[in-house]
């Protein structure tokens, strides 16, 4: 059975109010080029398919479009959960009408955690599907007031799918969540309350032959060989320039689990760039996402409006004196649980009661965008 792995495409987000749309269907358009030359019998999407619950209409047409083509042009089955960005709803919804011996879509946790069930020469694979859940909703549904903390989620989630594998069978997990001894980056927002213990122990998963994770964004394995994120299909945060991004292709047999990965392409990288503004300014004219860290000693007049003529993707400016008194006053400190735009949301839903709409989002990211260049 081969498997395509990857998760958290975050369709709809913005990279510091720059647009990804266009990014993010050049990374749909490579997944969707994955399967077919790698023949794969499975497409595993673990969680965060969209940036937040009320993504804009664009996005969901552009995630439906390339489904539809996952469909039409390949023979892969698709396993889909939602994550904690998503809407579980909007999720669950997506597989109303699909065909039940291709297809697994789960949105919200369910006390009995039905597998989709594969054949391969080797006999039969399970493919049990766990969405994200807050710790309240699967206090409901799993009846149990004792869960507390997202392991207790997550090990109710495994134990209702463990009783559902036939037997003799592999089994392969899809899951999101933060396993413990994964490598955060800045830009994963928290899947629990300040103070709650967010990770959740490897040895949940034993009995599974491969787990495919969502929710850190760096490609990695957890705990062991067969417990994997394959990682964001690209980099939302400048602490991410030069990482390589990848999705995981899993030959998965009674014997063994073999992985190896496949680099995505992105149209547009994520540079940190240091040095004097004159250097920069003479540098290779790029669209890349571009960090400057100015190492001037005296302000400069207006310096990311020049920059831009040179670079017109320049998101971010800082001279190199300000930028180390920021790292030093951050030693110590933990990585930031929400975005701006993701608190400016969560204050529309306090006040308003429902989440910001396209037009909201664009004003704030507008404005995000320029006072992170300098314009206002």
């Amino acid at each position: 059975m081969r498997i395509l792995h990857t998760a958290d495409l975050h369709l709809g987000r913005q990279f510091m109010g720059l647009s990804l749309e266009e990014d993010q269907e050049v990374i749909l358009s490579q997944i969707l080029e994955a399967l077919l030359s790698e023949r794969a019998d499975v497409l595993v999407i673990a969680g965060d398919v969209f940036d937040r619950a009320s993504p804009p209409n664009s996005s969901i047409r552009q995630f439906n479009r390339f489904l539809k083509r996952v469909a039409e042009e390949t023979r892969a089955a698709v396993v889909m959960i939602s994550g904690n960005h998503d809407s579980g709803d909007r999720i669950e919804a997506m597989s109303v009408f699909s065909t039940a011996s291709r297809v697994l879509v789960r949105g919200i946790a369910d006390a009995v955690e039905t597998p989709i069930v594969l054949c391969d020469e080797y006999g039969e694979v399970a493919f049990s599907a766990l969405p994200f859940s807050y710790e309240y909703a699967a206090r409901e549904v799993f009846g149990d007031e004792g869960i507390s903390a997202p392991a207790d989620v997550i090990a109710a989630q495994i134990s209702a799918a463990r009783a559902q594998v036939p037997e003799g069978a592999r089994w392969v997990v899809v899951a999101h969540a933060f396993v413990a001894g994964g490598s955060v980056g800045e830009t994963e927002r928290a899947l629990t309350r300040v103070g709650g213990i967010e990770t959740v122990p490897s040895d949940v998963f034993e009995g599974a032959d491969y787990v495919a994770l969502g929710h850190l964004h760096k490609p990695q394995e957890v705990g062991a060989r067969h417990i994997r994120y394959s990682g964001a299909p690209l980099a939302f945060g400048f602490d991410e320039a030069g990482n390589e991004k990848s999705m995981a292709i899993v030959d998965l047999t009674p014997e063994d689990v073999e992985i190896r990965t496949i680099p995505f392409r992105p149209i547009r990288q994520v540079r940190s760039l240091t040095g004097a503004f004159s250097d920069l300014l003479e540098g290779t004219p790029s669209e890349d996402f571009i960090q400057a860290i100015l190492t001037d000693t005296n302000p400069l007049v207006d310096p990311m409006k020049r920059l831009r003529a040179t670079y017109p993707n320049a998101c971010h400016l800082a001279y190199a004196r300000q930028a180390h008194a920021a790292e030093t006053k951050m030693q110590g400190v933990g990585r930031a649980a929400i975005t701006p735009i993701e608190m400016v949301g969560d204050f529309i839903m306090v006040v308003r009661g429902r989440e910001p709409n396209e037009d909201e989002v664009a004003i704030v990211a507008d404005k995000l965008h320029a006072a992170a260049s300098g314009e206002e």
